[in-house]
């Protein structure tokens, strides 16, 4: 009993454990074979550890080691659940040669078909658990009635073990869920947390987390570094006349036509309102200022199509700075090229200004 009740809590553990280290790319049929075979032997790791916990009875050995075949059968597939079986046949081959040690290979072998079959069922996640576990306990139950001669001891153990089973597999596959929802959730949190919710683009946060970082890596590499500031001329009066809901659609279509008119590795952002930036890697003042016009031409030839049917065109302001060609501290690269903004709005809108 209690060395049942220790592989339950070392089997707890250890799974939160493989669930926080493939937290990035979680075990699925859809993973690569690599993958696959690497957490199948882990699997088969956390099995030969349950065995070291397991409880002695003569020449036999009782232990919790099905589950991780069942997980591996139930996420992974056939590769996973072969590279686990593998490795704890061999395993269990370190506790000596003997009647138990073959009977093993046989309660392997056919605990990792049956969960591999049931896999494949049409049933729901809590059947296919059931019917993965009770199978393994049937194999267990059969094979140690053939072993042990002791009916007093089967009375008293089988129930245990059955129970115990059914806890840990319930157990285990809730603790993988419960990190895998977890995580999801986080990564989906940390995402909405960097990134406009209107547009997609990087939002005001991440921005300026980025141009922090990039004027770190500047100091190191010395490369060139240009800011674009991009604002949308007269958008209160569309907001005015068309509302919010319009506005917000020429918003949405604006950050399109600046992803499609820059680089792959240039970095967009939305900073709040009808206000832009373009953080221009390895980019002089002159690629800069063509990108600039680029954007200023593309954005003034589009045709917007709001939800009411309304056909519209827009302009925008453009502000450049470039380190080091206008601006010899990379830090003031973002005052620079707002005071840029100001003198293109100042002097007439719809049109690319440079920092002086």
């Amino acid at each position: 009993m209690k060395e049942l009740l220790s592989n339950l809590a070392i089997l707890s553990s250890l799974l939160i454990l493989y669930t926080q280290m493939t937290s990035a790319s979680p075990l699925s049929r859809g993973s690569s074979w690599r993958r696959k075979i690497t957490i199948g032997l882990f699997g088969g790791l956390l099995s030969n550890i349950l065995m070291q916990y397991s409880m002695n009875i003569g020449n036999t050995i009782i232990d919790l080691r099905h589950i991780p075949i069942i997980i591996m059968a139930y996420y992974g597939g056939y590769l996973p659940t072969l590279s686990a079986g593998v490795l704890i046949i061999f395993g269990r081959f370190l506790f000596g040669f003997n009647t138990s040690s073959f009977a093993a290979i046989l309660l392997v072998t056919l605990i990792s078909a049956a969960a591999l079959l049931i896999s494949r069922r049409q049933f729901s996640k809590k059947k296919k658990i059931f019917w993965m576990v009770t199978i393994s306990n049937l194999v267990f139950t059969v094979l140690v009635l053939n072993l042990l001669n002791d009916k007093k001891l089967l009375l008293f153990l089988v129930p245990i073990y059955w129970g115990i089973s059914y806890l840990a597999g319930f157990i285990s596959f809730s603790v993988v869920e419960y990190a895998r929802r977890s995580q999801e959730l986080f990564s989906r949190y940390k995402a909405e947390s960097a990134t406009d919710g209107l547009t997609g683009l990087n939002n005001f946060r991440k921005f300026d987390e980025t141009f922090n970082q990039l004027l770190f890596n500047q100091e190191r590499m010395s490369e060139k570094l240009s800011l674009l500031y991009i604002d949308i001329d007269y958008f209160k009066k569309i907001n005015d006349r068309y509302g919010h809901g319009e506005g917000d659609v020429v918003l949405k279509e604006l950050g399109n036509i600046l992803k499609s008119s820059t680089r792959s590795f240039d970095i967009v952002s939305r900073n709040g309102g009808e206000e832009f930036t373009v953080i221009l890697r390895d980019c002089g003042l002159n690629q800069a200022i063509e990108l600039s016009e680029l954007i200023r031409k593309n954005v003034e030839e589009f045709t917007f199509i709001l939800n009411s049917g309304h056909q519209m065109n827009i302009t925008v302001s453009i502000g450049i700075a470039s380190f080091d060609d206008t601006t010899r501290n990379a830090a003031d690269l973002i005052d620079d090229a707002d005071k840029a903004l100001y003198q293109a709005k100042r002097t007439g809108r719809n049109r690319v200004c440079v920092s002086q």
